[in-house]
């Protein structure tokens, strides 16, 4: 597990990015109320402006939706920053790398361990880094 003073530092990064991961979603809904896209996809003129007002409508929503998965998983590192399990793998128990968390705060697993679960993972036709 990192040392506090670290902890207490990704504790503050991820304190800091849920609150503006909750602001970015307010915003993101508020928009998408003023933008009454229901009112526009009714008023469209042919398939292609039918297909634009779908498509904003599903970019917005998937925005959303990404956003909703990253403050699940900052809930989580904050859930396992409280319970004293933060920087722990949680497939072989190990210490995760420091510089993997302060990359990547919301980490679940050491270096080793997820490129494994990518490896066993991978998704057929899709592309990796």
């Amino acid at each position: 597990m990192p040392v506090n003073t670290e902890i207490a530092i990704q504790k503050a990064a991820l304190d800091k990015r849920y609150t503006e991961l909750r602001e970015e979603i307010r915003q993101a809904l508020l928009r998408s109320d003023e933008e009454h896209f229901i009112d526009l996809a009714g008023q469209v003129r042919d398939l292609e402006d039918e297909s634009l007002a779908d498509l904003l409508v599903d970019l917005g929503l998937e925005l959303i939706d990404m956003h909703l998965a990253e403050v699940r998983e900052v809930e989580a590192a904050l859930g396992r920053i409280s319970s004293g399990t933060y920087g722990d793998c949680m497939d072989c128990g190990g210490e995760i790398e420091a510089d993997r968390l302060r990359a990547y705060p919301t980490a679940r697993r050491c270096w080793d361990c997820q490129s494994a679960y990518e490896k066993n993972h991978a998704v057929p036709n899709h592309s990796t880094l």
